[in-house]
């Protein structure tokens, strides 16, 4: 097996994670019958198909989904020792594979893409986003430099940088501006929207409400947070969604914010990375990047907020920003 070349098993691992020519084409940056052409001199010169191929998509074979174990760790050995030369010259990324979950990615990431490229020149940003447990796979397995999720992820291999804590808002309709604000326990008896199976954020909003883990009857679905916000609008529900998210998500909604009494929903934000990467230092100083720019959102949010509320009303409100008074 003389003649593989690494070219051929980057275009192996894009078709393999894939699972259509074309995708894995477009993500490699080649044409579709260049990379076909690719694949098939990589399984006559191994002897055998990596491949199941049918109309639409394609399949590892058995023995595909063995050499795909082994490929991974070759390019994850091979992508590192470019890093550790990069880190042994002190010098600063010039590329960044950053991948980030779906309910901070719209509000966060355009701040953390401005910031980065005026911090460190001539930095290439590649952004995957995808649900948690897909970024700690492909953290775990080098395919990502870091990613920004909610903390713990509670695994060994990876270490874990907190940015900051986020409360939970609940959103209503705008007929109940005003109205006290349910205690969580009484959020189970309500047509709850939440995000679909999968999202964290499902999983600390049914925490909050002390909502078993299996889908209750009551609980509408939603592929995102404007969805579920929108859902609220047109008065089929109430729903949770992160603070960072009230400014977008409530800019064409019909829909009352109110903040919980004590002790108030949150999560943890933070960044994740592998404990054998060599560019330790250097993503170091990304998360301080990106840490500030979270601070610098949350700020300018702050200076549009409205009056406190007095100490005898509720604090329902229909554009809230961080640093709100807590509700009573």
């Amino acid at each position: 097996m003389t003649n593989v070349t690494l070219k051929q098993l980057r275009y192996f691992e894009a078709l393999a994670r894939h699972g259509r020519f074309r995708h894995a084409a477009d993500a490699c940056a080649i044409s579709q019958p260049a990379l076909s052409m690719q694949i098939k001199e990589l399984e006559e010169e191994l002897g055998g198909n990596l491949f199941e191929r049918g109309a639409r998509e394609v399949k590892l074979s058995a023995f595909g989904q063995l050499f795909a174990l082994r490929v991974r760790d070759i390019l994850r050995a091979v992508d590192e020792l470019g890093d550790l030369a990069r880190a042994s010259q002190d010098r600063l990324l010039t590329r960044l594979r950053i991948g980030i979950i779906p309910t901070i990615a719209p509000y966060l990431l355009p701040a953390i893409i401005g910031d980065l490229n005026r911090t460190f020149e001539n930095i290439e940003i590649q952004v995957r986003e995808t649900l948690t447990a897909r970024l700690v796979h492909e953290v775990a397995q080098g395919e990502l430099d870091l990613a920004v999720v909610a903390l713990p992820v509670s695994k060994p291999s990876l270490t874990e940088i907190r940015l900051f804590d986020e409360e939970f808002l609940l959103v209503r309709r705008r007929e109940d501006e005003g109205k006290p604000v349910p205690e969580p326990e009484a959020l189970r008896e309500m047509r709850l929207l939440l995000l679909e199976e999968g999202h964290c954020f499902r999983d600390q909003a049914l925490s909050f409400c002390g909502i078993e883990s299996t889908r209750p009857r009551e609980i509408m679905e939603g592929s995102s947070l404007s969805t579920l916000v929108q859902m609220v609008s047109a008065g089929i529900g109430v729903t949770l969604i992160p603070e960072m998210a009230v400014p977008v998500e409530t800019r064409s909604a019909d829909v009352s914010i109110s903040r919980f009494r004590t002790p108030q929903p949150l999560r943890t934000i933070g960044i994740i990375w592998r404990n054998s990467t060599p560019l330790a230092k250097q993503l170091l100083q990304i998360s301080e990047v990106i840490r500030d720019s979270a601070a610098s959102l949350r700020h300018r949010s702050s200076q549009n907020e409205p009056d406190p509320a007095p100490a005898d009303s509720v604090t329902d409100f229909t554009v809230p920003l961080a640093g709100l008074p807590p509700a009573l």
